[in-house]
């Protein structure tokens, strides 16, 4: 599917709310199924990742109503396998594009007595699972998987607990470790060169499971073996999906939009300092908490004088999705933008490391790579082009998000990946722009 996007006729005005978090969604609905009762969650993200999860849980032996929300959210009730644990599907377990479905599962399987074969797509089947596998093997689990990646085979069973230095700081990694050692004796403990988000630290004890966490030290632990048991959980808004309508904000001359009921998570909202330091018109207003997620407003204006900033290698793992649109943004600032360390973007959903540089390029921006580093720099005039997605749904949206800044239209193949996380993201974009 094709989307043109151009630069719209006046400023982008109004108030939008974005699609429930899709990192809170994976896992509620993960912790649901692993539970004993039956959960209820609201304002779960309606997208095929999320999808993914959710029929992943089902063949394990879960059960799950969905209700559509008039706002398109799904209302989901969760009955879970709890003590008695998952059972063995009929078949294998497509994940889908979702890392975060197959990278999660292999903790949640790893302590039980079955055999699990996990797939992917194709974009899904580069990504590298021996970061999950490592570990776990640690444990006790075994795995088949022909080159570190999908298809891999899960053979669970006994596990003991570990105390883990993770080579790269990642939240999946650290919830994969964490939940094996829920079917391991004693404590389990993952340590990070760097914070990672720390949704499953926060969401766990709502559903009965108590979290250790020594933050100067990057330290979490659970201690096992425990069961989760159901919880009654809110979504807030992704704070990623927000990045790109804040970055729409300051891209468009005029614009004045605010972006409600996201979540704030500290280590989910690192774009906004880097935002801040470039200058940009920025100001959050908090709302209710939702659980253990600190949430509020993002109210953004356009700004006229942005100025380059660096963004430091332990910073990257706080805002590694929002690297791309930042980078961007960073087209219309003065001087050089210097992205540290940002190598793990080589083995996202597609290698946006080089998709960037190409894309900036190709619309006449000025970008290029230094090893791990990524060097922007502007201000620039961006022109109008053809870009594909390359089946990724945060380039998808960085693209079209081009067209709003460039002088002819930008046309982007391969839309249709959006709905990977934020399939309404062309209507609430076109709902910002003033009338002609």
């Amino acid at each position: 599917m094709e989307y043109v996007s151009s630069r719209p006729y006046g400023p982008l005005v109004g108030e939008v709310s974005v699609p429930g978090d899709k990192s809170l969604s994976h896992r509620c609905v993960l912790f649901a199924a692993m539970a004993e009762g039956t959960s209820h969650l609201r304002n779960v993200l309606n997208s095929e990742d999320v999808h993914s999860t959710i029929e992943a849980v089902r063949a394990l032996g879960s059960t799950v109503e969905e209700d559509l929300r008039a706002d398109g959210a799904l209302d989901l009730t969760v009955t879970g396998w709890g003590e008695r644990g998952p059972r063995t599907p009929s078949g294998p377990i497509d994940c889908g594009n979702s890392g975060t479905t197959a990278r999660l599962l292999l903790g949640v399987l790893a302590g039980w007595d079955i055999r699990v074969t996990l797939t992917g797509d194709e974009s899904l089947s580069r990504r590298p699972m021996d970061r999950v596998t490592g570990p776990l093997a640690l444990m006790g689990a075994s795995f088949e998987s022909a080159s570190g990646t999908l298809p891999v085979t899960v053979h669970g069973g006994t596990l003991s607990r570990i105390e883990y230095d993770t080579p790269v700081a990642s939240a999946q990694v650290k919830t994969a470790v964490l939940l094996a050692g829920l079917r391991a004796p004693g404590r389990t403990l993952v340590r990070e060169p760097a914070a990672s988000r720390d949704h499953t630290e926060r969401l766990l004890p709502a559903f009965g499971i108590d979290v250790g966490r020594e933050s100067a030290a990057r330290e979490a632990w659970v201690e096992g073996p425990a069961v989760p048991h159901s919880a009654d959980v809110r979504v807030p808004g992704d704070p990623s999906s927000a990045a790109f309508m804040v970055a729409a904000g300051l891209l468009v001359p005029g614009s004045r939009l605010t972006v409600r009921d996201v979540g704030l998570n500290p280590t989910r909202i690192a774009f906004l300092d880097v935002l801040e330091r470039m200058g940009a018109d920025i100001a959050i207003s908090p709302e209710p908490d939702a659980g253990a997620e600190p949430v509020g407003s993002i109210h953004v204006a356009h700004t006229p004088e942005l100025t380059a900033t660096v963004v430091r290698h332990e910073q990257v793992p706080a805002l590694v999705d929002e690297i791309p649109v930042l980078a961007l943004v960073a087209t219309l600032a003065h001087g050089t933008t210097r992205f540290e360390g940002v190598g793990e973007l080589r083995v996202k959903e597609s290698d946006r490391l080089t998709a960037v540089i190409e894309a900036l390029t190709a619309l006449g921006g000025s970008a290029r790579a230094e090893g791990d580093d990524l060097l922007v720099t502007g201000p620039g005039v961006l022109g109008g082009g053809v870009l594909d997605s390359r089946a990724d749904h945060r380039l998808a949206m960085v693209w079209a998000l081009a067209g709003l800044a460039a002088s002819a239209p930008v046309t982007v193949t391969g839309f249709e990946a959006v709905n990977v996380s934020y399939p309404g993201f062309a209507a609430d974009l076109a709902g910002l722009s003033a009338p002609s």
